[in-house]
């Protein structure tokens, strides 16, 4: 049977060497997986295997250094969720984790996910492990990505976790394309309206003025009014792109303080249905989370921190760090969970099923389910209640309009007759 002479890493980042015997080069990087080990290079030994070695050495092992381009921000959703999959369906196949890298380095578009891989890739040849490598990789790989491959590692389970990141990407990723495909319509109708009243505003109603200032006659009131508007608009309209860009900008300052930011959380969360939509999405989002976590082997402490980052909200940060404090006293989840009051009971109530069961992380993962349904609901109601509300809105402001520029000419035509 063919001996292969192998180099590869154990999950501390130690470099392994040895020989192993195997019918095939893939059954022997089976083999050596089973050990534990990640395959970093791999030979046959004898006359075919000595050639090959020998042309290896006329290189470097890895290759010459692939340079980064150029990038900036941080890898799209989208992006993660595609290759968070194919590394588990290679790593499921029984590839190395160095040749699933190299692989998908090499299928990726040049950009943050490629320059991310690349320095994974180099690190991982330097000795890192995988959890190290990616946790210098921050544009890409979060701290739940990090902390799971790391939960994986310890447990020799990588393909596994990978599988779970894999689907929690996905789910979310589906929820956040609903809610955004949900909103594409109303804010297209709302732009094209405001653009259409604003082009009505500047050109046309001051070309009425010039008319109704010929007939010297009196104007109505609600004409009046609508002649004011106009002018407004032509004297002051750089204001108006001002406006939003300077609100923008006062909230941001706002948010830069700490009471700031919890205060404006909190209003947010209090807006009807918007804040509900927001609420149970962020509860959603924080429970799959956790469940994962806790499921991966990562302990609940170390979750719960990284569940509450992903909270991006003031208010849930607050009560996940009140969680924390309690559980590092003794205290359950749900107690200081249901104190807070930012989640429904039956959420408090099934998280404590599962401490006492055993099964945290099946609960977490059914309320998560349950949260993305209300949440996709209440999308389609929004949808619903926003097109006849936006119709009602424009048909007032179209009939504002005509019955401001109509009312001059009728009152002409009855002073005429």
């Amino acid at each position: 049977m063919p001996v292969y002479q192998y180099e590869a890493m154990d999950n501390t980042g130690t470099e392994v060497k040895d020989t192993i015997e195997a019918g095939s080069e893939a059954e022997a990087q089976q083999k050596i997986k089973e050990q534990g080990f990640f395959v970093t290079k791999i030979s046959e030994k004898g006359r075919g295997g000595k050639k090959k070695e020998t042309e290896k050495k006329k290189k470097p092992a890895s290759g010459p250094r692939k340079k980064k381009g150029f990038s900036f921000g941080s890898v799209k959703g989208k992006h993660l969720c595609a290759f968070t999959r194919q590394l588990s369906t290679l790593q499921d196949a029984g590839l190395p984790i160095l040749r699933s890298l190299k692989i998908l380095e090499g299928q990726s578009k040049p950009g943050v996910l490629k320059n991310s891989l690349i320095g994974v890739i180099e690190d991982i040849e330097s000795g890192n492990t995988l959890s190290e490598a990616m946790s210098k990789q921050p544009k890409a790989f979060d701290g739940l990505y990090v902390n799971m491959v790391k939960a994986g590692e310890a447990g020799g389970a990588l393909e596994i976790i990978l599988q779970r990141l894999a689907e929690f990407k996905e789910r979310a990723q589906s929820l956040k394309r609903k809610v955004q495909g949900a909103m594409i319509y109303p804010c297209a109708v709302i732009f094209v309206a405001t653009a259409i009243v604003g082009f009505i505003m500047y050109y046309i109603i001051p070309k009425f003025k010039q008319i109704f200032l010929g007939f010297g006659t009196e104007l109505p009131g609600i004409t009046v009014m609508l002649i004011n508007m106009s002018d407004i608009v032509v004297r002051y309209f750089y204001l108006f792109p001002a406006i939003p860009i300077g609100f923008w900008l006062i909230i941001k300052i706002i948010r830069k303080n700490k009471t700031g930011e919890f205060v404006s959380d909190w209003l947010v969360l209090k807006i009807p249905l918007m804040g509900q939509i927001l609420s149970k999405s962020i509860v959603a989002r924080t429970m799959r989370t956790l469940g994962t976590l806790v499921a991966s082997g990562v302990p609940i402490l170390e979750g719960l921190t990284i569940a509450r980052d992903t909270a991006g909200n003031a208010v849930f940060r607050k009560a996940f760090d009140n969680v924390y404090a309690a559980i590092r006293e003794g205290e359950s989840i749900a107690t200081p969970l249901r104190e807070a009051r930012i989640v429904d009971d039956i959420v408090v109530n099934m998280i404590d099923v599962g401490e006492e069961t055993g099964a945290l992380d099946n609960m977490m993962y059914k309320i998560a389910d349950v949260y993305d349904e209300e949440v996709s609901v209440l999308v389609d109601g929004l949808v619903s209640l926003l097109e006849p509300l936006m119709v009602v809105i424009l048909g007032f402001i179209v009939g504002f309009i005509v019955i401001a520029l109509f009312m001059p000419l009728v009152k002409l035509l009855n002073d005429l007759s």
